[in-house]
């Protein structure tokens, strides 16, 4: 079993190489930090009562796990928003349904030409830009209810206000991305 201090002490060892490492692999110096403080609490949770001379093996496999898991939640991340369609649904009855985006996102063939998949990732890059020139309520609301998926009383008891609240803010929201990226030439 290692010691508090032989734990600390490789801990302290790898800190920079992993963070350089995870900066290499999500090109992203905040989402490498935090796969790291992740992989390194996981490590000291989980997995402390091991021998020191386990401890590399132990840490690298978690940090590689930690950087799959970060890149799986970026895939959902781009699926999600990747049918533009949805946010015109969204504007009308103010009702999002992420099932019915990731269901049309699985039964597409797969096959995209270079065209087209630069065409989205700049659309994506549109959006994620326009998501971020939301104000910050209209933004929290938006990415709980929409990204999270989390109910409309599960978001005013996080956000600390009513229901009817949230339900203006993500009406606010859609209706602020609605337009400006119909302004940048993106069809809804």
């Amino acid at each position: 079993m290692a010691t508090e201090q032989e734990l600390s002490d490789f801990l302290k060892s790898v800190e920079k190489r992993a963070f350089k490492r995870s900066v290499y692999h999500v090109r992203d110096e905040d989402a490498a930090l935090d796969i790291v403080q992740d992989s390194m609490i996981k490590l000291t949770v989980n997995y402390a009562d091991k021998p020191a001379a386990e401890l590399p093996m132990l840490f690298q496999r978690i940090l590689q796990n930690t950087t799959l898991d970060w890149f799986r939640r970026q895939k959902t991340h781009r699926a999600v928003f990747s049918n533009m369609s949805d946010f015109e649904k969204a504007g009308e009855d103010g009702e999002f349904d992420l099932l019915e985006t990731l269901e049309a996102i699985d039964t597409s063939d797969g096959t995209e030409s270079a065209e087209k998949q630069v065409s989205r990732s700049q659309t994506l890059q549109e959006i994620d830009d326009a998501v971020q020139l939301l104000p910050a309520r209209q933004r929290e609301a938006f990415l709980m209810r929409y990204w999270e998926e989390m109910d409309v009383a599960e978001t005013a008891a996080a956000m600390g206000c009513s229901e009817g609240s949230v339900k203006t803010h993500c009406s606010r929201a859609v209706q602020a991305l609605s337009k400006t990226l119909i302004a940048k030439g993106i069809k809804l």
